[in-house]
């Protein structure tokens, strides 16, 4: 399946949710949150893919790289390449019910898989769609991460026992969730955590703990010290905070500051194999998508998932062979080149 095929279906399917721009930098949807829009004016949206774009490659020639290594691996899973299916829930209400939640889930979860990844699923104001979401992935045997709205303890730990009977392979907390309009919507309670409260979850579960939604360094240190196993700096898509800075602005800062510590992932905009490559070349050992894989559900079911991970993939291989880089775990930030401010 072409992605420009599915593209197009998609954007029929969205019912104006989302009209699938030639470039996917937020200004259109500004402000549609519910929908797929960034909050407000959607600046935090907007800004995180303008500062993305601001990073450019230096491309060489000079050089035997020819098929250069993509594999990663995550929580002792050989994944085939550092993309990850980004949490992700609401389709009535955010994507004009294209698909429904439950076929959503089975479409990223095995569309995934079949490319040699995984993806993530997500909890929001119905309960049904994390239950969807823990069925997809018992039903792929384990294969997929379960993340949990920042809810009270209490509700937290009965999802990741879920999680645990579904037989995750990680479990964590969306915890820039906290101020998200849809929970509010559903009156579903959430809200910040305190370090106390992290250490609390982390030590409730023998599961990897993730915890999504970091923008600082001192936050990111907090998650290490509470003996998290990985991070996620996002600023969940622009859609909970206004004026937020840009993930890949304070990627570095947090790589040198715990990237020894525990695994460093990051989201934000992700749009082809170029993005990958640059977020890996300030550190992160991932990045997360989503609103390539919500095209590619709604306009062509598991098989447009599959063409979004495979699109991908490749271009990244394109992108290693003309910067000359072998392995995908050793990106150098001599690649990058960041343009001056005027």
């Amino acid at each position: 399946m072409e992605v420009s095929i599915l593209k197009a279906s998609a954007r029929e399917k969205m019912k104006g949710f989302c009209v699938v721009c030639p470039e996917c930098n937020g200004v259109w949807c500004a402000g549609k949150v519910p929908g797929m829009g960034g909050t407000g004016s959607g600046d935090s949206f907007k800004n995180s893919y303008n500062k993305l774009k601001e990073i450019k490659l230096i491309m060489r020639t000079i050089h035997s790289v020819k098929e250069p290594k993509i594999e990663i691996k995550l929580f002792d899973e050989i994944l085939s390449f550092p993309v990850i299916g980004a949490p992700i829930t609401g389709t009535k209400f955010n994507m004009g019910g294209g698909v429904t939640e439950e076929e959503y889930c089975s479409d990223i979860i095995n569309g995934a898989i079949c490319e040699g990844t995984i993806s993530m699923i997500g909890d929001t104001g119905d309960p049904n769609s994390f239950i969807y979401g823990l069925n997809a992935i018992k039903n792929a045997r384990g294969k997929g991460i379960a993340i949990i709205k920042p809810r009270s303890n209490e509700e937290i730990i009965k999802r990741i026992r879920m999680a645990e009977e579904a037989d995750c392979m990680a479990v964590g907390v969306d915890i820039d969730g906290a101020g998200l309009i849809t929970m509010k919507l559903f009156n579903q309670p959430v809200g910040p955590k305190t370090f106390e409260d992290l250490k609390f979850l982390v030590s409730s579960t023998k599961l990897p703990f993730i915890v999504k939604g970091i923008l600082s360094v001192d936050e990111a240190i907090l998650c290490a010290e509470a003996g998290v196993s990985a991070i996620v700096v996002s600023n969940h898509g622009g859609r909970v905070l206004n004026e937020t800075v840009a993930p890949i602005n304070v990627l570095e800062s947090i790589t040198e500051a715990v990237g020894d510590k525990i695994i460093v992932l990051a989201d934000g905009n992700v749009r082809e194999g170029v993005d990958i490559v640059k977020y890996l070349a300030l550190g992160a050992k991932g990045v997360l998508i989503g609103r390539p894989l919500i095209w590619g559900s709604i306009g062509g079911r598991e098989e447009g998932v599959k063409t979004i991970f495979n699109t991908l993939k490749n271009q990244l291989i394109q992108a290693m062979i003309l910067t000359g880089v072998q392995d995908i775990n050793r990106v150098e930030k001599r690649i990058i080149y960041k343009l001056e401010k005027k």
